[in-house]
């Protein structure tokens, strides 16, 4: 059966506030949560960035069974792979059996803050995997040493292991990371309803493993409001091609969303308050083999959004 989850919105929301969301997400019936883990947000006026293993802390007090995966976190280049597996450890001790590790090659707008050159495709699924490598390593739980072409580890341990270790999700935008994900992923974080990515995935090694996408609503009482609020909140939807992997600032994000208009935005987010457009985008994505979809509420109204999902789209899915 398809599950359906939550986005807690770090670029929007404080640390406080997303806590408060996991909790209500879970009442609200929703499966599972998925959470970013940036550095800064995709424009400045959204305005938020906490540090995410902060925030799972508090998140596993806060919730008791919903699940939750990072969406996705970076292993290579501002943390390192083995700092990751440390924190991602210690997250699935403090939710045992409700984590899973989302893993991406990252976005520059994250990874460039401590002044690393952002290097291209190839080498950025290189890093990938081999990062891969070494948190799995690490998750033996034994004195580990790695000497690989990107990454050293020397005498190191993760003594604080969970029962179950989490299982690694790959974000894919491409041929190569969807191979990569069927490959040594034990699922796959995909970007569009498209059935040759699941194909795809299933032939490298993915068959029988979930495979993970995420949908954008803007819900306000009016179809007009909704749409002001998407664009004003999430204008970046909007930016084309391969920019949100290489832009460096939210400024930047900012300039190349000043185009993006009202129509523009409501190609990308489904806005307004009818249940039938979100049923039919979340959809669109189950029938393309896609096992798992979480919604994006943009904007601040998340309290009425979980109301109307709750008794206005939930249904349609648990039924």
């Amino acid at each position: 059966m398809a599950k359906i989850g939550f986005t807690l919105s770090s670029e929007e929301q404080p640390p406080g506030l997303l806590v408060e969301h996991a909790a209500a997400a879970e009442q609200a019936g929703f499966d599972f949560l998925s959470i970013s883990d940036h550095f800064h947000p995709w424009v400045d006026r959204q305005g938020q960035s906490p540090f995410v293993w902060s925030v799972l802390g508090a998140v596993s007090r806060a919730t008791e069974r919903i699940e939750l995966i990072t969406g996705v976190t970076c292993p290579t280049t501002r943390i390192h792979p083995a700092i990751i597996a440390q924190a991602a450890a210690t997250t699935a001790c403090l939710m045992p059996g409700r984590f899973s590790l989302g893993l991406g090659s990252g976005e520059n707008l994250n990874e460039h803050i401590l002044g690393d050159r952002w290097p291209s495709v190839d080498i950025r699924q290189e890093r990938l995997e081999e990062a891969v490598t070494v948190i799995r390593s690490l998750w033996e739980g034994g004195l580990t040493n790695h000497r690989g072409v990107h990454y050293e580890v020397e005498n190191a341990r993760i003594y604080t292991l969970p029962d179950q270790l989490p299982p690694i999700l790959i974000a894919t935008a491409g041929e190569q990371a969807t191979e990569l994900a069927g490959r040594v992923g034990d699922g796959l974080v995909g970007l569009i309803p498209d059935s040759s990515v699941i194909e795809q995935f299933r032939e490298s090694g993915g068959e029988g493993k979930p495979a993970y996408a995420q949908v954008h609503i803007s819900w306000r009482e009016s179809k007009e409001e909704a749409v002001k609020t998407a664009l004003e909140w999430w204008p970046n939807a909007g930016v084309p091609g391969n920019l949100f992997v290489e832009l460096p600032l939210p400024s930047h994000f900012s300039e190349a969303a000043s185009t993006v208009d009202e129509d523009l935005i409501a190609e990308s987010v489904v806005c307004g308050p009818d249940p039938e457009p979100i049923v039919e985008e979340i959809s669109r994505y189950l029938d393309a083999g896609f096992s798992h979809v979480y919604v994006h509420q943009v904007g601040p109204d998340t309290p009425g959004f979980f109301d109307f999902f709750r008794d206005r789209v939930l249904p349609e899915f648990q039924a």
